[in-house]
């Protein structure tokens, strides 16, 4: 089964960030990240860009394109993992792991009922 692991997180914390710590944070969240490419349990992640830079397209038709930020709450979805665990207590397991050197961070957990691997993103 594949699960998705969102990110939240207060977006102005982690700009508040020196770059020294971004890097930190960064390189203790690759680590994760290593070890799960090597298990095979990991699918596409990416950290998302700012909350200020998004857009959403809402109603009925063609719909209509707000600006963003949107969310009701000060955490913004900052990131995803999408996960192949043969458990939620393994997806669970993982989300625990991310948060242990992210400790501010939310982790929600959902099951994914489709996913279509896509082409892998070149560093940019």
């Amino acid at each position: 089964m594949f699960y998705a692991i969102l990110a939240y997180h207060v977006e102005e914390a982690i700009e508040a960030l020196t770059p020294e710590q971004d890097a930190a944070l960064m390189t203790d969240l690759l680590q994760i990240n290593d070890r799960l490419y090597r298990e095979g349990t990991l699918g596409p992640s990416a950290r998302l860009g700012a909350t200020q830079d998004a857009c959403t397209l809402r109603g009925p038709g063609d719909g209509l394109i707000i600006d963003g930020p949107f969310a009701e709450t000060k955490e913004q979805l900052l990131g995803l993992y999408v996960v192949d665990c043969a458990t939620r207590d393994e997806a669970i397991a993982i989300a625990r792991d991310l948060r242990r050197v992210n400790p501010t961070a939310v982790y929600e957990i959902r099951p994914i009922s489709l996913y279509l691997p896509g082409v892998p993103l070149s560093q940019g």
